[in-house]
């Protein structure tokens, strides 16, 4: 039973000018325990007035740390790498108790996000422009790159970690003040960030926590100071996010849902590609953008594929994220669990074959639990192909051809991540080439680029034309400008009405 009078409900603050500040709105949103379906927080709900307020914060923020040298910036970031790091396992225990997922993979999350800090430290070099000298006769030309001023980043539930760093690091190493709109479904995560990012020196205002939900969110896109948004969620809210946000002339990236595919040849190594399609189908619940959910089998690969995977299912535990042992947590609340699991009905009824029924596994009866499930001969005008389910369910589809395994995939109008399993090196370069998707793995089931690579997929999968992080996150947090310069000999300068030249 959930119990919102429980004396162990926590109010949860906003964090604004470097410290927490009490919700002045009227409107709380429950933080649930998905492993006990407890209330565990209630979080606030911004209004219009409270966002534009700690909004203004960030705007007096963002003058002085534009200031601030590259030197002291890099020191910041560096001591906020050491905060983090040492800090991990605290992070990761928040993360699981409003998540839900297991202790390793928060923590995994956190090391992830890391190294998008540490890639943001070499801010000194990152921002490293060009000069030509004498471009023309007495004249130079360079370039440098400036920072916006305010930015924002509007994140989801599923990674309360890791994709605020993706934003948050590039961003305030270039000079900028970030506002975070956190998921208000697990939202303690980055009140915990927004206190080592104090700890570690940035001066009070460039990085600001605001909870919130629809109202904040159409706030931060409408807002005069907000000079860029970016965004992690569904394909209609980055849509929505992306129209609405450049129509107010805002720059914005909007990364959407996904339905990622692993293409299966029948030269595969079937252990190596049923051991990493059930990591990436089952990890985290089946909750990342780049889970695995549809296995492509080629030809007669199928049965043997579909036998290794489901004989590795009863060995996953199936629990607490925060118990010792266990390889999948909850989902994250009840409505979800059960939109997944009404999923599970509506694809047996179209005529998929269900080899394993997460509805029927032995799960705990408290929280928002769903076992893993393994649908075949799943078909491209079924539901739970053409939905992003978002759970721990996983279709098999199967194809006759490399080419109309190619075809299925290219077709899809979620183009985030992909995998082929082979061991034909020439196979693998045509997928490589000819597939449609913004980030690929070869015999690599969730191909997350490192750090200093960028991340992003295609077709309704972003909208935008600028990646998450990485260099083309530097370039997103700033804006590029071309200095032309002379100092002539005063007794040699002349009036010249033509247009300059380059002799």
């Amino acid at each position: 039973m959930n119990d919102i009078a429980s004396a162990s409900v926590r109010p949860l603050d906003h964090w604004i000018s470097g410290g927490p500040v009490a919700g002045a709105s009227s409107r709380t949103s429950p933080v649930y325990d998905p492993a006990t379906g407890q209330t565990t927080a209630l979080v606030p709900l911004a209004s219009a007035a409270e966002v534009d307020a700690a909004i203004k914060t960030a705007v007096a923020a963002a003058g002085e740390w534009r200031q601030s040298s590259l030197s002291r910036r890099a020191a910041v970031l560096f001591a906020f790498r050491e905060l983090l790091h040492a800090r991990s396992d605290e992070l990761a225990a928040i993360i699981t108790a409003e998540h839900g997922k297991v202790l390793a993979d928060a923590a995994g999350e956190i090391a992830r996000g890391l190294e998008n800090v540490e890639f943001a430290t070499g801010i000194p070099q990152l921002l490293k422009g060009g000069y030509s000298e004498q471009a023309a006769t007495g004249v130079d030309v360079y370039n440098v790159r400036q920072p916006l001023g305010v930015v924002a980043g509007i994140t989801p539930f599923n990674f309360p970690v890791m994709v605020p760093l993706w934003m948050c690091a590039n961003a305030i190493a270039c000079g900028n003040a970030f506002v975070l709109k956190p998921s208000e479904k697990d939202p303690s995560a980055s009140l915990f960030i927004a206190q080592l990012w104090k700890e570690a020196g940035l001066p009070d205002g460039v990085f600001t926590v605001v909870h919130g939900d629809k109202e904040a969110v159409d706030t931060i896109l409408d807002h005069e100071d907000i000079a860029a948004v970016s965004f992690v969620g569904s394909t209609p809210i980055a849509r929505y996010i992306y129209e609405r946000g450049t129509a107010n002339g805002k720059r914005v990236q909007a990364l959407g849902g996904a339905k990622n595919h692993a293409l299966v040849l029948p030269d595969a190594d079937v252990n190596l590609a049923a051991d990493s399609i059930v990591s990436a189908a089952y990890g985290a619940a089946g909750e990342r953008c780049m889970a695995l959910s549809v296995a492509v089998a080629v030809g007669e690969v199928g049965d043997e594929l579909v036998s290794a995977i489901q004989e590795r299912l009863p060995s996953l535990k199936v629990g607490p994220g925060s118990e010792p042992g266990t390889d999948m947590g909850p989902l994250i609340t009840r409505e979800h669990r059960d939109r997944v699991a009404g999923y599970i009905g509506a694809g047996a009824e179209a005529g998929a074959k269900v080899v394993v029924d997460g509805r029927e596994q032995d799960v705990p009866q408290d929280g928002f639990f769903l076992g893993m499930t393994l649908l075949d001969e799943v078909t491209p005008e079924m539901t739970v192909y053409t939905d992003e389910i978002f759970g721990p369910v996983l279709s098999v589809v199967r194809v006759a051809t490399f080419d109309e395994g190619l075809a299925l995939i290219n077709s899809n109008h979620y183009a985030n991540g992909t995998a082929i399993f082979t061991r034909d090196g020439g196979a693998a370069r045509r997928f490589k080439n000819e597939v449609e998707v913004g980030m690929v793995g070869v015999n690599v089931p969730i191909p997350v680029p490192v750090a200093y690579y960028s991340f992003g997929g295609w077709k309704d999968s972003l909208f935008g034309d600028t990646h998450m992080y990485g260099p083309e996150g530097v370039n997103f947090y700033t804006r590029g400008k071309v200095i032309t310069e002379r100092w002539p000999d005063p007794a040699t300068s002349t009036v010249d009405l033509g247009f300059p030249r380059t002799r």
